[in-house]
């Protein structure tokens, strides 16, 4: 039984999302070692272990150095951490959340190498400058590849001759709990209704304006909000007295939230960082059979808008927020329908299981050759890294001087292995 060790750009304790209900799922069958990014301490570099679910590790290293997340000038105190997490002749999947962490795949040797994509992290404000050629670099080793919605798909899919598209999911039984709408969230209990409610990152995929705007339309209104706030000004968050700010909230609190809602809100803003995101609270939010509202991000509208209502401007959302609350029983009644419909074909539990069949049905001379491959990646130094990039960088040059795609490069690499 092979470990799994994964490289993830998110730190396990903040918002429960994908890589948790996936690789804790995946712990059922495997171990898991989560190694997350470094954190600055001034003491002696070491590595910190936690296990927050079981057969779950999250490794945190614990360094000297002020580089940010899987920077070059923390790969040589790393290295030999990570070379040191799998039990000596361990078989090792190597799981990628970030392309960043691709120079620590040498001290691993691994069998089989996995990109799991959740996201176009170089469409996010402020990307490290080697990232796109990193992910070059990492669909060039990579054995399989999962897409975490049809966006990415279609975009990684001329890149890698084994890509396959895992949306988001859902787990039904936990979001159920909110069809007992007596269920009550402390932080919210005092609001009268209606509730119009959002939960989860708030970034530069999230629209402020127009939940500003929505929130002067109608005054009576009650907006939640609930999550963290990262890489925006707070300042340029709206502040209204009907706008309430819950911050972040425990994945076993969401039912709770949602019992109390009367309309959830997905109120993303239309740019190059949603413009490939599956967000995963849709089909969370259809679990709890409540009205959703969203601006058209393309994973939502397709396959989704039949159920979603789907608004282009804020005139439009407000409408549609209008028109939910107004819902008669007969409109509800097929709403309910068709959102069950929708989350009984897929849950997280099949998502994990088919990941672990294809891990497993790898062939045998791809599972030989990812440990060569990640050999030949001479990565002992920052020096060594710059070589790395450089050399992706010129792999995509000579993609675009010879007319030919990713993909066509990503197959004769792994030809020649």
């Amino acid at each position: 039984m092979p470990t799994i060790v994964v490289f993830s750009h998110l730190r396990w304790d903040f918002v429960f999302q994908r890589p948790q209900h996936l690789l804790s799922r995946l712990a059922q069958h495997y171990p898991v070692l989560f190694v997350e990014e470094p954190e600055y301490d001034e003491g002696a570099p070491f590595m910190q272990r936690s296990s927050p679910a079981p057969n779950v590790t999250v490794c945190r290293a614990h360094t000297p150095i002020h580089g940010a997340g899987f920077h070059d000038e923390q790969l040589r105190l790393l290295q030999p951490m990570v070379a040191r997490l799998a039990p000596p002749g361990e078989d090792v999947v190597a799981w990628f959340y970030t392309p960043m962490a691709l120079p620590l795949l040498q001290a691993l040797q691994p069998s089989l190498v996995v990109y799991d994509c959740m996201d176009e992290l170089a469409a996010f404000r402020n990307p490290p400058k080697q990232l796109l050629q990193r992910e070059s670099a990492l669909l060039n080793l990579a054995d399989l590849v999962f897409a975490g919605g049809p966006s990415l798909y279609e975009a990684k899919k001329h890149r890698h001759p084994n890509v396959h598209c895992f949306a988001s999911s859902v787990d039904v039984v936990h979001f159920q709990q909110a069809l007992d709408r007596q269920r009550v969230h402390p932080q919210q209990q005092a609001l009268p209704h209606p509730r119009l409610g959002f939960y989860g990152v708030l970034d530069e995929r999230f629209d402020p304006e127009l939940v500003g705007e929505v929130a002067d339309a109608h005054p009576e209104w009650q907006i939640v909000l609930a999550g963290p706030v990262v890489k925006i000004d707070p300042g340029r968050l709206p502040r209204r007295a009907n706008i309430h700010y819950l911050g972040q909230q425990p994945y076993g609190a969401l039912p709770d939230l949602l019992a109390g809602w009367d309309v959830c809100l997905m109120p993303f803003a239309i740019n190059e960082a949603t413009r490939y995101i599956s967000p995963t609270k849709v089909l969370e939010y259809m679990a709890a059979q409540l009205p959703i509202v969203s601006t058209p991000i393309a994973d939502v509208a397709n396959p989704y808008g039949h159920v979603v209502a789907i608004a282009s401007s804020a005139a439009e959302f407000i409408a549609a927020c209008e028109a939910a609350l107004a819902q008669t029983p007969e409109q509800r009644r097929h709403m309910v329908d068709a959102m069950l419909a929708l989350v009984a074909a897929t849950s997280w539990d099949n998502t994990a299981r088919r990941m672990a069949e294809l891990i497993e049905s790898t062939p045998a001379r791809s599972r030989g050759t990812a440990a060569e491959r990640a050999a030949s990646v001479q990565v002992t130094a920052p020096a060594a890294v710059r070589a790395i990039d450089s050399a992706a960088a010129h792999q995509g040059q000579d993609r675009i001087e010879g007319g030919h795609g990713a993909g066509a490069a990503a197959r004769t690499h792994r030809g020649a292995a």
